[in-house]
């Protein structure tokens, strides 16, 4: 499967927004363009098109998503009822990488990629290594007997520990099982992307 590589942190700072999962984002304590001129680059003033685009590139870059994916995700979304960009959230928010995320089960999301594609998870008892795969309410899913002998789960209590567990999921550290309980809802989903920015950008 495709996926983006480069430097992680040089969009974070072009941008002059944390949006990847490290806790040691250069944006933090240098919230300024990288490059040689350093503080004193000035940020270009965006046209509309500009900002469209920008807001785009965000939300691929917080889900890890290349430019075919996300297009399919949005016209997803398109055909579902009620607001095409609140519906284009849900539906990153619901992908099976992002979900072992939320839960604490992977530091990064790239770690969570990782782990799905290595087929460390079952979705209510069957195996599944597809990413993309949209979890539904009711659904279970759990790391697999055969891997829980793996060094990184003797780990992974602690992070839940220390992970903010969004309402729509239960989570259960000992059993290393994540069930869905609901629909994500609006003040639980990210509200560092302006969605109406995205779905003018595929209006045009």
């Amino acid at each position: 499967m495709a996926r983006k590589i480069g430097p992680k942190h040089k969009l974070c700072r072009t941008l002059g927004v944390k949006l990847c999962d490290s806790f040691k984002c250069p944006v933090t304590k240098r919230n300024y363009p990288p490059g040689q001129h350093g503080p004193r680059k000035m940020r270009t003033k965006l046209s509309n098109y500009g900002k469209q685009q920008r807001e785009k590139q965000k939300a691929k870059f917080i889900y890890g998503l290349l430019e075919r994916q996300f297009h399919t995700t949005f016209e997803r979304a398109r055909r579902l009822p009620g607001s095409t960009g609140t519906n284009l959230l849900v539906l990153l928010e619901k992908r099976l990488d992002n979900v072992v995320y939320r839960s604490g089960l992977a530091t990064t999301k790239q770690a969570a990629r990782q782990l799905v594609n290595h087929g460390h998870f079952a979705v209510n008892g069957k195996n599944l290594d597809i990413p993309s795969y949209t979890v539904r309410v009711g659904d279970t899913i759990a790391v697999k007997e055969t891997k829980r002998n793996s060094g990184y789960w003797k780990s992974v209590l602690e992070n839940t520990k220390k992970t903010e567990i969004p309402g729509w999921l239960t989570v259960d550290p000992k059993a290393l099982s994540i069930r869905i309980v609901s629909e994500p809802k609006p003040e639980e989903l990210p509200q560092n992307i302006e969605l109406s920015l995205i779905v003018e950008f595929y209006s045009r």
